[in-house]
């Protein structure tokens, strides 16, 4: 069983979950953009997470207790979550090269039935008919978006959609494992210390599946791919956690999950802008479908708050 959110909280880790999904919603142009700056999508993940390391330890220069955990701390979130984190950097990166920007935010996007199915198994939570039918309506949503939009983004590394899918699959997995996680671990050990183990134990993965897969990550070659993995590793790793694992402190695993679907309408917003992405027709119904489950999922929560 998971604490329960204090009074009046339930509608701001409500909102961070969509500011924290907002900000993820920058990782495809961005990783697009790495590769055209020759970026190998298996350095992305590696180099983006030790920067993002990088700044962790310089504010624990100022809070040492961020290092003190106990075994299971170790155990469960720097071994086990590091290795979702793993994971998730591989699969979303080589999703992001086959099925195109906004398709990997798609595919990663069936994780909040995941999350809804599993929730109740191992964290106590309740599978309520109106959560499920959020999670399929922003999954469903996210499936057209897939289904309506170009693979612009994807051509230049020419991994093939099916290497996209597969990725996107593993990505979402390992999604909703962290979102599961986050909610067990962030009421006992707070945000930053989960934050820290989980990508210091994701970076040893990273670098041990790497080196055994002969996928030396090499550094950035140009100012350009340094400034992008900078704000990659700012946005999308430091802020955009900071806020999700704020969210599963107030909030349960499915609406946490269904709030940060927000993504892959950034995501494709941001494509359309800056990648020249197109969407057919039901690709845009794809995204109303996301907003409006995310919309729906705020009006449960602000329900919820005013019960309370």
């Amino acid at each position: 069983m998971t604490a329960t959110p204090a009074r009046g909280s339930r509608i701001a880790g409500y909102l961070f979950a969509v500011a924290a999904g907002s900000l993820w919603g920058m990782t495809g142009p961005l990783s697009t953009a790495l590769y055209n700056q020759g970026a190998a999508i298996t350095g992305i993940g590696f180099w983006r997470l030790l920067l993002g390391i990088g700044g962790l330890l310089v504010y624990g220069v100022f809070r040492r207790d961020m290092f003190r955990a106990d075994g299971k701390g170790w155990l469960v979130v720097g071994l086990g979550g590091g290795m979702l984190v793993a994971m998730f950097e591989l699969g979303y990166q080589y999703a992001i090269a086959g099925a195109g920007v906004a398709g990997a935010a798609a595919l990663l996007y069936t994780a909040p039935v995941i999350v809804a199915l599993l929730a109740k198994p191992l964290l106590g939570e309740k599978i309520t008919p109106i959560r499920l039918l959020l999670a399929v309506l922003v999954m469903v949503g996210a499936t057209l978006t897939i289904n309506g939009g170009s693979n612009t983004g994807a051509e230049g590394v020419s991994k093939g959609l099916m290497v996209g899918v597969v990725g996107g699959g593993f990505a979402a997995l390992s999604y909703a494992g962290t979102t599961l996680l986050a909610r067990w671990a962030v009421p006992r050990y707070g945000v930053v210390r989960v934050l820290f183990l989980e990508i210091l134990g994701g970076i040893a993965a990273l670098g041990l599946i790497l080196s055994a897969a002969g996928h030396t990550p090499h550094a950035p070659a140009t100012p350009e791919a340094w400034i992008y993995m900078a704000v990659l590793a700012a946005a999308t790793v430091l802020a955009a956690n900071f806020l999700f694992f704020n969210a599963t402190r107030r909030i349960e695993a499915a609406p946490t999950a269904v709030a940060a679907t927000i993504e892959p309408v950034m995501a494709t917003l941001l494509a359309f802008i800056l990648l020249d992405q197109r969407l057919a027709s039901y690709g845009w119904f794809g995204l109303m479908l996301v907003v409006g489950g995310v919309a729906g999922g705020y009006l449960q929560e602000w329900k919820a708050q005013r019960q309370t």
